[in-house]
């Protein structure tokens, strides 16, 4: 798994971003590439906006016993996985808006480092350590840069 904390690594996510247009079709999967970008946008929402509520109780419970090693392990999601509730986009966004989101929420992740989220709490899944982080962020934004090919 690439490292979404290396510079490098920063670099060629910008440069994948950049390659997309309004315009670009997915190779699979049911959403636009604006409603994808949005998509991504809330692995980030997640982290540094308080915008969803925090999994408590029986559903963190569920999360954390069933999702969890899913989410945070280094093997790659399969096509047209199931997602969570918060992170399916029916409505129109805006892809410029929603890619430069995507770049500064990205770059803020970098800027902060893997030692910044070294045991951080997540919203559904508890600490986690920096790899998981890593592994949450990277794969989950390479995936869905590949469904729409670049």
């Amino acid at each position: 798994m690439k490292n979404i904390f290396d510079q490098a690594v920063v670099t060629e996510l910008e440069n994948r971003i950049n390659q997309l247009k309004s315009t670009t079709n997915p190779s699979w999967g049911k959403m636009n590439v604006a409603q994808m970008l949005a998509h991504c946008n809330v692995t980030y929402e997640l982290v540094y906006d308080n915008k969803h509520p925090k999994a408590t109780g029986f559903k963190k419970w569920m999360l954390k016993t069933f999702i969890k090693n899913t989410v945070v392990n280094d093997k790659a999601y399969s096509r047209n996985s199931r997602t969570a509730p918060v992170f399916i986009i029916a409505s129109e966004k805006d892809f410029e808006f929603e890619k430069n989101r995507l770049l500064a929420y990205l770059h803020q992740t970098a800027a902060l480092g893997r030692n910044h989220f070294d045991g951080k709490e997540s919203n559904s899944f508890g600490a986690l350590n920096h790899d998981e982080w890593n592994n949450m962020f990277y794969k989950h934004l390479d995936h869905h840069l590949s469904q729409f090919g670049v």
